[in-house]
């Protein structure tokens, strides 16, 4: 890199300087965007300078970046939030590791994890190359301008080195005279003995986070151009009769299964418990196994591809069949799976869990599908980047349905024709309003529309109205000021919501006398605030 290396490590510093600002004893809000802005922003800015220029197709990846950082101010649920800071973490290093050349559409799996152990090794080991190749330019400097480049940056270090110490001996005369202590407080507050582990910890992983920075950057300028080599990581030595003894026994072992699960497929609501289970008991632990197996079975696959010797026309065809006879009936098992799913839902609503597994079961089922296409085209590369794909359409899907509100709107749509409907509210379970209390802010805003809302039925309602007085016992009890870096969107809109039913919601009495706190509403019942888990 032929950058300065002063402004470059004055940069990448600073970089670390802006996430203990941005994130220090501060909650998630706009703080994650502004970072991932300010760090992009850096590392384009450096390697222009450089004379490096970013390729279209590495640019593409700052649309979903963009979103991705965007959402996690405007959605509150957890899992939603995790997920797109996860993957925007993910894109970043994909964004570093293709800035020059980018080839990341062409990655497969293993280049994906293999480049991401070279990205690793660049964090840990450029920035002392770095500093190596330019040490000796500060001695061949003979210019007037670096001459005074030359005295002005040991002054720099001396401060730097200074401050600490400064701090330390002030720290202690401190704790030794009162007197003093009182009067260096009316000016600094960083000088209190007390403070002094919290700034060294800071000042450490700052600097380290600096570090891991200037290895990012440096392996975007020096490693990303390099061109990707469609080479094979494992040189096939299984043989093509073992191959497919595997396959061919899996495949029947899931023609079994797929046989018993053609019941559910027409059992209907009859499906709710078979067999000595409830359908609560399927929905969670069959969801579980059945990704497991899809998981497998995909890696089973994709292993066998790769390490499977497949000499003629004949044995490649025999293969590809049998993959795709085995995707094929993952996606039959899945198909089952989530009409059962469906049926759940129905009979007692939606939660967060049953949500997440609605749609992540699409985008499972889509990328079967791609998996099948790209066998019979015969380009297996590719499944890599559809693995990615499904994961960011899963992710971006979470933050467009905006789970929370997703589980108000439907199961208050579907109490609500309960109460008029008596044929479809048979074998249905009533609305678990307490529920409400356990999501997030993104929830306020359609509890508060429903609330308003003359379709509603009174005593439904009031169950609603009993979940914002809990939401607002629990804003007081917990309010505190949160600074602009905390800043959320969803935040505000609750707030905002609130607001609007503050008035009535005076109706319902708080009583905290026990824990958890519970509200009495108009109508004299007793509704507890405490969150739990709903599968």
């Amino acid at each position: 890199m032929k950058t300065n290396p002063n402004r470059f490590w004055i940069l990448v510093i600073l970089l670390g300087w802006s996430f203990d600002f941005l994130f220090w004893k501060k909650p998630l809000g706009i703080n994650f965007a502004v970072f991932v802005t300010l760090c992009i922003g850096t590392g384009i800015l450096l390697l222009r300078w450089d004379g490096l220029r970013l390729s279209l197709r590495a640019g593409l990846l700052l649309i979903p970046l963009a979103l991705l950082a965007a959402m996690t101010f405007i959605r509150l649920e957890p899992m939603t939030v995790f997920l797109s800071i996860s993957m925007a973490l993910f894109l970043m290093g994909i964004f570093a590791l293709t800035y020059l050349n980018g080839e990341w559409i062409r990655y497969s799996l293993l280049d994906y994890i293999f480049g991401y152990l070279r990205l690793s090794g660049s964090m840990i080991a450029r920035p002392i190359g770095f500093v190596s190749e330019n040490r000796h330019l500060a001695s061949e400097q003979s210019s007037a301008g670096e001459k005074r480049s030359a005295r002005v940056w040991p002054i720099v270090r001396g401060i730097v080195i200074a401050l600490p110490v400064i701090a330390i001996f002030a720290s202690l005369l401190s704790s030794a005279d009162p007197i003093f202590a009182g009067q260096l407080e009316k000016y600094i507050d960083l000088f209190k003995i007390d403070n002094l582990p919290e700034y060294i910890f800071r000042m450490v992983y700052i600097l380290i986070f600096a570090y891991a920075l200037a290895g990012t950057f440096l392996h975007a300028a020096q490693k990303s151009d390099e061109r990707l080599e469609e080479k094979t990581w494992v040189s096939p030595f299984l043989g093509f009769t073992e191959s497919t003894i595997v396959l061919g026994s899996v495949v029947i072992l899931f023609v079994a299964f797929v046989i018993v699960q053609f019941q559910y497929f027409f059992g209907g609501q009859a499906n709710i418990s078979i067999e000595g289970y409830t359908y609560s008991e399927y929905a969670r632990k069959g969801f579980g196994e059945l990704v497991t197996v899809a998981f497998f079975s995909l890696l089973l696959f994709l292993g066998l591809g790769a390490i499977t010797r497949r000499e003629t026309e004949t044995q490649r065809r025999t293969f590809s069949i049998l993959g795709v006879g085995l995707v094929g009936l993952l996606i039959v098992m899945l198909i089952a799976a989530f009409r059962r799913l469906v049926l759940y839902e129905a009979a007692y609503g939606f939660s967060q869990l049953r949500t997440y597994t609605h749609v992540f079961m699409i985008w499972l089922g889509l990328l079967l599908v791609a998996v099948v296409v790209l066998e019979v085209l015969r380009r297996e590369r590719a499944v890599g980047l559809s693995m990615i794909l499904a994961v960011l359409g899963f992710i971006i899907s979470l933050n467009v349905l905006n789970v929370d509100a997703f589980i108000v709107r439907q199961n208050l749509e579907r109490e609500i024709r309960s109460t008029t409907d008596k044929a479809f509210a048979q074998g249905r379970a009533d609305l678990d309003a307490q529920y409400f209390v356990n999501l997030s802010d993104d929830a306020i805003p359609p509890l508060v529309d429903a609330f308003h809302s003359k379709s509603v039925p009174a005593s439904v309602k009031e169950k609603i109205g009993a979940a914002l007085a809990c939401k607002l016992h629990d804003r007081a009890q917990t309010a505190r000021e949160v600074p602009w870096q905390g800043f959320h969107f969803s935040r505000w809109n609750a707030d905002t919501a609130l607001k609007q039913v503050n008035k009535e919601l005076e109706m319902y009495e708080v009583i905290e006398k026990d824990w958890p706190a519970r509200i009495e509403t108009p109508g004299g019942e007793e509704f507890p605030c405490y969150q739990y888990y709903y599968d």
